[in-house]
């Protein structure tokens, strides 16, 4: 198997059990918090695809993407991410462009040298492993907000 083709799986994978929470959480859920954790589940999706997009943008050199990563800009959770609709359509947006530029990288392409201000530098391979972890941590904690959160 090729190396995109593996790590395209390995990202679909990955990323299916943001699906699986998506498809549960209902609009008035996005606005659950625990009272020691500053960020909304509305927060954490938009932020899960704003961060994928400046991923792709970044890291692959997407520069055609068009992202205005506002919780990335803001830092904080301002309350406005309520819209459920729009949330899912902007991380089904951020996946499949992630997905495509999987599908368009070469072989040779995943050793080349990436530097960022995030990260420093490091191999394309390893630079894709930090967006599935990070990915796969904002998940996890929108799964405790689903679950134990509270309205505020």
């Amino acid at each position: 198997m090729e190396i995109s083709a593996g790590l395209k799986q390995a990202y679909i994978e990955a990323r299916s059990r943001l699906k699986l929470l998506t498809d549960q959480i209902t609009e008035p859920d996005l606005s659950k918090r625990l009272a020691s954790v500053p960020n909304s589940i509305g927060f954490l999706l938009r932020h899960i695809g704003d961060v994928e997009l400046l991923f792709a943008k970044n890291v692959f050199k997407a520069t055609e993407i068009d992202v205005k990563a506002r919780t990335v800009i803001d830092k904080k959770d301002t309350g406005e991410w309520i819209n459920l609709d729009e949330l899912v359509e902007y991380l089904e947006k951020s996946n499949s462009t992630i997905t495509k530029i999987i599908e368009n990288q070469l072989n040779e392409s995943w050793d080349e040298l990436i530097t960022t201000n995030e990260f420093g530098t490091k191999t394309k391979i390893e630079a894709f492993g930090r967006i599935i972890s990070h990915t796969a941590y904002h998940t996890g904690q929108v799964a405790l907000l689903l679950k134990y959160g509270n309205l505020n």
